[in-house]
């Protein structure tokens, strides 16, 4: 899972706890008048200035559900493709070409998702990336997800099953039979001339962190196993004095692995045959695992021992410590692992909106890794967010959740207006327009189906998808 197990529950009562202290307070953002951004920069909105511009809100809402379902795409199908010796036929992409003038000259797309669980989101997410790894040459898929988890997948995907590759290399949240199609895809690609490469940019712990065959010493194999257990437990603890006292002899273990990787290269690289970055991947989840025992475990500590009195100081500056690693790795990846490919980056609509702090209702109210991304990787990315009006979702620990009716004059509403079972629009390229104001001002969306956020569209994403009626996934064990 995307966080520790021995915090979910009680991180669960404290963010459900702020977010319906803060929504009480959110209701009366909408009736301020929000400074507008057009093209890239910012504007003043044209129409408050001209009497014959006043409009109602009733005759505001009619504009612009006019405008959006004038200028909204429908998609005729979110369903995967089957690939044929690994390629896709090019006119099975024909509802996505629009996506090219958008998108040509990005590096990096962040595919959101407003909820971990939904049947829908990894299918839609699932055919974007075969489609931008077809038609448009992104050749590194990101997830949120451990740097050491996706590496290990990589590195021998030639030897998994998809369901093998699926539950190595991401969170539970996403192993569902709607995300198989994405691994099936992802292994078809292995033997073309571009293949789909697996990355991780998170640093949680999750599942096996790094195969041990290439040490060749069976002893330092098991302190690193125990190093790794012991390190989990310590992440749901609340003795801190005692986590303070085993920590230098976490960080000797990890550190005495590492100094293994230049002298055991050879065996590293047969252990994982598939990855020829092998080695800059290993040093680098080594370090982080240390930097991780190093800072992040104690605030974790802290986290647990403040929660107790729904006091969240530590537990959001664990979220501040997590995203900034997060951006740090995904720079890092892209700069020094695949400086020349184009990358596709798979997460929460929280952790990759371009001004997260800014939004009305989180209940974690700080810079998240896309807020943090700096100004030349903004520059050449697109922000994809998703969204569903309807149906059931799940929470992380796969409790089925239902989706709040859709409220007027919301995000949902406005995409819901073109009566399509998926719509896209862009916003990025639009300018403040009578009808398209409403992406330039404060707007209500759901998170999870069932958190009232209020944000500016505009700023935090470049475009939007909407899901008319979602389900939970058909998760797998």
């Amino acid at each position: 899972m995307s966080i520790q197990d021995g915090k979910k529950r009680m991180k669960r009562l404290v963010l459900l706890s702020l977010a319906f202290v803060i929504t009480s307070f959110i209701g009366m953002t909408e009736l301020k008048v929000a400074s507008a951004a057009g093209g890239e920069g910012k504007q003043q909105s044209a129409y408050v200035t001209t009497s014959e511009s006043v409009r109602t809100s009733m005759e505001a809402l009619q504009d612009w559900k006019k405008w959006t379902t004038d200028h909204a795409y429908s998609l005729p199908s979110i369903q995967p493709e089957t690939a044929v010796n690994g390629k896709i036929p090019a006119d099975r992409f024909k509802d996505l070409e629009m996506l090219k003038p958008l998108l040509h000259d990005k590096r990096i797309v962040f595919l959101g998702e407003s909820s971990h669980g939904v049947a829908e989101f990894n299918l839609a997410k699932t055919r974007l990336i075969q489609f931008l790894h077809e038609e448009m040459g992104y050749n590194v898929l990101a997830f949120e997800s451990g740097i050491s988890n996706s590496m290990n997948v990589q590195g021998k995907i030639s030897h998994l099953s998809a369901e093998q590759a699926m539950k190595g290399s991401i969170f539970g949240v996403w192993w569902a039979q709607e995300t198989l199609p994405l691994f099936d895809y992802i292994k078809t690609t292995r033997n073309t001339d571009q293949p789909l490469l697996l990355a991780g940019f998170d640093i949680q712990q999750q599942g096996q962190f790094i195969d041990t065959s290439w040490l060749k010493d069976e002893k330092m194999a098991k302190q690193l196993a125990e190093a790794e257990k012991q390190l989990m437990n310590w992440g749901g603890s609340k003795d801190l004095k005692g986590y303070q006292k085993a920590k230098s002899g976490l960080i000797q273990t990890y550190e005495q692995v590492l100094s293994q990787v230049k002298q055991k290269e050879s065996a590293l690289r047969t252990a994982y045959p598939d990855e020829p970055q092998i080695v800059k991947l290993i040093e680098r989840a080594l370090k982080e695992r240390i930097r991780v025992v190093k800072e992040y475990v104690e605030i974790n500590i802290k986290s647990n021992i403040e929660m107790e009195n729904y006091d969240p100081t530590s537990f959001l500056k664990s979220m501040e410590w997590r995203d900034q690693a997060m951006l740090a790795n995904l720079i890092w990846l892209a700069t020094e692992v695949y400086p020349n490919e184009k990358f596709i980056v798979w997460g929460h609509n929280d952790h990759i909106r371009k001004s997260h702090s800014e939004v009305q209702g989180s209940p974690y109210p700080i810079k998240l890794m896309g807020e943090l991304l700096p100004d030349e990787f903004k520059k050449y990315s697109y922000v994809l967010g998703l969204y569903m009006a309807s149906g059931e979702t799940a929470d992380n620990m796969r409790n089925p959740m239902s989706v709040l009716p859709v409220k007027s004059g919301s995000i949902e509403d406005l995409l819901g207006s073109k009566q399509s079972p998926y719509t896209f629009i862009d916003m990025r390229y639009r300018q403040n327009e009578r009808g398209s104001s409403w992406m330039f001002e404060p707007r209500f969306a759901y998170s999870w189906g069932f958190m009232e956020e209020s944000f500016v569209p505009r700023d935090q994403y470049d475009g939007l998808l909407l899901i008319n009626k979602v389900k939970a996934p058909t998760y797998i064990k």
